[in-house]
């Protein structure tokens, strides 16, 4: 039977829990998610305390990362979602996310709603990917997708 989380606390723990692991056992994301089957920036997500893992996926990536039985369990519910507490962003890396969304989110609305017209992009029928790729003028670059369906507002 699918649980729910009401109180974030047993999820942060175990994130915290699991990425002790993670570092103890020399462990990359990419590792971790081949062992869940699923893709690295889902699992990561998950073990971070933002999804549920499938049955079989917990029990591998728990088994991989040490973690018991409860573990498993836990990385199963449905957690109570949102990775930054109030307030803005502290961490410099998370920070400049809320910067992009900070001075291009109205125009990021502004599109979509000319091209969909009124509505969301969801954050379930979602996927995510990062990737680094040779930046021409010297050194790198980080290219993430954010692939969300575009659900439109009904009027009811």
């Amino acid at each position: 039977m699918i649980q729910a989380q009401f109180d974030p606390t047993a999820r942060q723990a175990l994130a915290t829990a699991a990425v002790d692991a993670k570092a103890r056992r020399d462990l990359s994301w990419q590792q971790i998610s081949d062992a869940s089957g699923l893709s690295v920036a889902f699992t990561t997500a998950a073990v971070l305390g933002q999804h549920p893992l499938p049955e079989e996926s917990a029990k591998s990536v728990a088994a991989l990362l040490g973690l018991d039985e409860d573990a498993a369990l836990l990385l199963q519910s449905v957690p109570t979602r949102g990775s930054i507490p109030g307030g803005i962003p502290t961490d410099p890396t998370v920070y400049r996310f809320y910067e992009m969304l900070q001075v291009y989110g109205t125009t990021l609305k502004a599109l979509v709603h000319e091209q969909f017209g009124d509505g969301i992009i969801s954050a379930i029928n979602f996927t995510l990917d990062v990737k680094k790729v040779a930046d021409p003028e010297g050194g790198e670059r980080a290219v993430i997708t954010l692939n969300g369906k575009y659900l439109p507002t009904k009027p009811f």
